[in-house]
């Protein structure tokens, strides 16, 4: 009998599955915000207070088995095999009020003006939430003022950046002793008890950690007038990369199905530059991450990056990429049948489901449900698509259009 995870992984090998594959919560960007997964837990009757804030920067939630039960999910993450006890959460209320709960390690401190800050064991503030905010900013960039001599201190850096020091399951025990054999004792578990697809989420940013140290507008600049620092900095990181790829391959090369990287490359009306650029300073790098998860393990590799990417699909389908997520279909020249149509034989579509900027938060229901038919009917045929919203659902997102848009899931096969 066919499972969840031959349903994902059928797919992901571009045939046609027997059920349309559905996720929810595999990655840090295809799930859930925590406001809003207590509306949906309210629209599909469970109850309970469970709300556990996984990733606390983005205040996404890890959702429950008895919701992902219920809407017929076919994946799940590795970061939920840790903090799986009631114990290492505790109870805060959201910005709109709703409960849920955050990690006993995550802190942050409230102002008296009702904003949200944490603050680093050197004082440094590293992250802010504002009055009405849903997810916290980088506070503190550590090469803001330049590039140093060498990279001796570059993991002392990177730690003092939100999106590291603020790590995700199971990133945020990798600290504990035996981190490597318990990940892969408690991968294992979950595989041998569950029929769903495993993803492990593991980053290795190269653009997006020199805007993260450099600062956006410094990093983009940087990118043409200072070409050579560059990639001084992006061969740095690719040590660490790679050391960081060697353990996951080890511990988990032959128990997850996917392995997702993120490289956010695009804007809504663009690119962040050149197609050329991409391919002088990162494609190359890109190749050699893909080329080394798919020689030393059987995961296939996953590439969260958002906005327009239109010019590069080709340099990512040639870098080693099997699957594209959020697929951003709002944005600039990412038209859904032209994609499926030129690179749909080439790799798998992680989401583009339901447009998350107009449609989900917008539209009536019977809108939702029109339009989420519609966009599985582009990218299912012939497989290569994994049914997703364009990256998370945020709090504004009313739940008659969730379940709408579940409905359209779940009706299809």
């Amino acid at each position: 009998m066919a499972t969840s995870r031959d349903y994902v992984m059928d797919s992901v090998n571009h045939k046609e599955p027997a059920k349309l594959p559905l996720d929810l919560g595999g990655t840090p960007s295809s799930g859930i915000s925590a406001i809003g997964y207590n509306k949906l837990k309210a629209a599909l009757g469970i109850g309970g207070r469970e709300n556990r804030v996984y990733d606390v920067v983005q205040q996404v939630t890890q959702p429950e088995l008895a919701v992902l039960d219920a809407l017929n999910v076919d994946v799940l993450c590795l970061g939920r095999t840790f903090n799986d006890k009631p114990e290492d959460w505790y109870d805060v209320l959201l910005a709109d009020g709703s409960p849920a709960q955050y990690p006993l390690w995550f802190r942050p401190q409230k102002k008296p003006n009702g904003e949200y800050i944490v603050r680093d064991e050197e004082g440094d503030l590293i992250a802010r939430m504002p009055v009405g905010a849903t997810f916290f900013d980088q506070g503190f960039f550590p090469y803001l003022d330049g590039y140093p001599p060498d990279y001796r201190d570059l993991p002392k850096a990177m730690a003092k950046v939100h999106w590291q020091k603020l790590a995700h399951s199971p990133w945020d025990n990798a600290g504990m002793d035996n981190f490597w054999e318990e990940l892969r004792s408690r991968a294992l578990k979950l595989r041998e008890n569950s029929g769903r697809a495993l993803l492990i989420t593991c980053g290795c940013n190269l653009f997006e950690w020199g805007t993260f140290l450099r600062r956006m507008d410094n990093f983009l600049m940087d990118t043409y007038a200072e070409p050579e620092e560059v990639e001084r900095l992006l061969d740095a990181l690719m040590e660490i990369h790679l050391a960081s790829l060697e353990k996951v391959c080890n511990a988990l090369g032959d128990v997850a199905d996917i392995l997702r990287f993120g490289d956010d490359l695009g804007m809504g009306t663009g690119m962040f530059m050149s197609a050329e650029k991409y391919r002088e300073l990162f494609k190359p790098r890109h190749s050699i991450l893909c080329s080394y998860v798919h020689a030393h393990s059987s995961m296939k590799t996953f590439l969260h990056s958002c906005g327009s990417i239109y010019p590069i699909m080709g340099d990512l389908i040639e870098a080693g990429y099997d699957i594209i997520n959020p697929v951003q279909t709002s944005a600039a020249q990412m038209d859904p049948v032209t994609l499926k149509r030129e690179f749909g034989r080439d790799i798998c579509f992680w989401g583009g489901g339901c447009n998350t900027q107009r449609i989900l938060n917008r539209a009536k229901p019977e809108e939702v449900y029109d339009y989420t038919r519609r966009m599985i009917d582009i990218f299912l045929k012939d497989g290569g698509f994994v049914f997703n919203t364009e990256h998370n659902i945020m709090p504004d997102v009313p739940p008659e259009n969730m379940m709408a848009m579940y409905k359209a899931v779940n009706e299809y096969k």
